[in-house]
């Protein structure tokens, strides 16, 4: 009976045990998000700024920063830095300006 017990329980240990995502899995989610924040930023030809930050589960966001060209008219296709932040659970992008980040240019 003891052996059954012990059994049981190492089997259940092993079950809920929390699986890590597969890179694949990572990859699609990558593109996931830099398909939302890209579409929420409405900058010309965004790219994303090094790679995304990963916050906690807890968090429940992931953080992304992005660079394009802002597209209004009176902007003149100057170069600009969002910061967006996709929602893991709704699924939702949310961007901010943040050229505050980018190095200033240096003088000639």
């Amino acid at each position: 009976m003891k052996a059954a017990t012990l059994t049981l329980l190492c089997l259940t240990a092993l079950t809920t045990q929390t699986h890590a995502s597969s890179p694949d899995a990572w990859a699609a989610y990558d593109k996931t998000v830099l398909a939302g924040c890209t579409k929420a930023s409405g900058l010309k030809n965004a790219q994303p700024v090094g790679n995304a930050a990963q916050f906690d589960d807890r968090v429940g966001y992931t953080a992304l920063l992005l660079q394009g060209q802002y597209p209004q008219k009176h902007m003149k296709g100057a170069q600009g830095t969002e910061l967006c932040l996709y929602n893991k659970k709704s699924k939702t992008a949310y961007v901010t300006e943040w050229d505050s980040v980018r190095p200033a240019a240096k003088a000639q």
